[in-house]
């Protein structure tokens, strides 16, 4: 185990979570509140970080199990420090919450224990917002592009905090790849402020909406979320939600001009298929609920993506909606985005995966001596990736289970809880029940949270990394 070089990079993160509290520290200013809650986190992660920072390790090499390690240790720490501007301003003052509401932020999940989010500092809400924005595309993907590590170690932190069951680089090298993949992000970011702007959005809900929508978090900044925006203001939150859970290989290829493997992409044609399909089940569903058709069909899209995104925005109480509605939207929270985004869920591909594994041992009884082999884009797809979405889904559908059944111990419907569980581990925010649009997580117990934190980060980074962060063996050296 690389001890020396997972402090090294810790204490990185603490340096760059600085830097990246400094922005809410000025937007305090701006409003006339005290920025010391945050200065004061800037402080004691500096005091921290450098100190870790200062000794270059000798051996710059990871493994695929210390970059899992290393990006699980990571995620942890980042929230520990992400949660002391609420602490020192009060403005949370239990410490279970805080976790809870940073690593929801940094997690994109959008879940809140929060009552009354406009009352809250506009540099802590600025905060609450950024920390989707840098857990969207994830913090060690940046540091890939300017820490120097030798062999195959970049590749196997990419491996360890991107989404998908498989990672391919974009560009020749794990380092080109990364900077490519954020600037494909900062750019769709800035089209998308623009755009809420010359919808006539205030400049601070614009930038804080779309941290939310770019990292597909959900968390608002209105008690309403964004049921006060216009008609135009939501239809480009809708898309954009949609753009920024499509595989960023997508836009890589269009950017290039490489419209033919753009298309090709056979993850995202499933995905503008299911969205199509659910926005029309649910407008029908919901149809008597408004004026016009239309109006259902634009509502109906918003919540949609809004869930199948795994972003968790709303614009109205869907937990109100028809049971086909409300049942359309669960199934959409499990499934989640696309591999290669910032899309939560079990991920289209894997959904793919699945679906060709039944029909290719149907067809293995119908046709026992045929020899079938599963592809992807037209490529056959190595055994191991295929064991290794398996053993996903199946430890997903575990934890889920477990999960369901620690936090009942507090009594709650079981709508509510299967439906937190499914909204912290896709990373989504909202559930039904009392966890619906309209409430919100403060009601469980601080065990509960801490339950409900695990699967938010074990959804963010896709099972594996935190529960080998947690396998005592594996921090034997060997």
């Amino acid at each position: 185990m690389n001890i020396p070089l997972i402090f090294y990079i810790t204490g990185w993160i603490l340096n760059i979570e600085a830097i990246l509290m400094a922005p809410s520290a000025v937007v305090s200013l701006v409003y006339g509140e005290s920025c010391l809650p945050l200065l004061g986190a800037i402080a004691l992660c500096l005091a921290v970080g450098i100190p870790l920072v200062l000794k270059k390790p000798v051996n710059r090499q990871f493994s695929i199990k210390e970059g899992y390690i290393t990006v699980a240790m990571a995620w942890i720490v980042m929230s520990i420090a992400g949660m002391l501007p609420f602490l020192f301003a009060g403005a949370i003052t239990n410490p279970f919450n805080a976790f809870f509401e940073t690593v929801s932020g940094f997690t994109t999940t959008g879940a809140s224990i929060l009552h009354d989010v406009e009352s809250m500092p506009k540099g802590l809400l600025f905060w609450r917002s950024m920390t989707h924005w840098i857990g969207g595309m994830g913090i060690l993907v940046f540091l890939i592009s300017i820490i120097p590590m030798v062999g195959g170690s970049k590749m196997n932190l990419m491996k360890a905090e991107s989404s998908g069951p498989y990672v391919t680089r974009i560009m020749p090298t794990a380092k080109e790849s990364a900077s490519m993949l954020y600037k494909i992000y900062i750019g769709m970011t800035a089209v998308m402020i623009a755009l809420l702007l010359a919808g006539g959005m205030p400049v601070f809900d614009s930038l804080t909406i779309t941290f939310g929508t770019a990292g597909t978090g959900g968390f608002g900044v209105l008690n309403s979320s964004c049921a006060s925006y216009t008609t135009y203001q939501q239809i480009v939150i809708t898309v954009f939600m949609i753009i920024f859970s499509v595989n960023f290989n997508v836009y890589f290829y269009m950017i290039n001009r490489k419209f033919k493997d753009a298309f090709s992409v056979e993850e995202a044609r499933w995905y503008i298929v299911i969205i199509a399909a659910a926005t029309a089940i649910t407008a029908f569903s919901i149809r008597g609920s408004f004026s016009s058709f239309g109006k259902a069909v634009q509502q109906a899209a918003f919540q949609v993506a809004s869930v199948i995104s795994t972003t968790g925005y709303s614009t109205t109480d869907f937990g109100k909606w028809p049971a086909l509605a409300c049942s359309v939207l669960v199934l959409l929270m499990i499934i989640g985005g696309c591999s290669g985004s910032t899309g939560g869920g079990v991920k289209i591909c894997r959904l793919i995966v699945e679906v060709k594994q039944l029909g290719r041992e149907l067809m293995s009884y119908l046709y026992p001596g045929s020899i079938r082999q599963i592809r992807l884009d037209g490529k056959k797809l190595d055994t191991s990736i295929i064991r290794s979405i398996n053993v996903f889904v199946g430890a997903y559908a575990l934890i889920f289970m477990i999960s369901v059944i620690i936090i009942s111990i507090d009594g709650y419907d079981f709508t509510t809880n299967f439906t937190a569980v499914a909204a912290t581990l896709s990373n989504i925010g909202p559930g039904l029940g009392s966890v619906g649009p309209a409430d919100n997580f403060d009601l469980y117990s601080n065990l509960s949270k801490m339950v409900l934190s695990f699967d938010m980060l074990a959804g963010r980074l896709e099972i594996f990394p935190i529960l080998l962060f947690f396998t005592p063996k594996a921090w034997k050296r060997f």
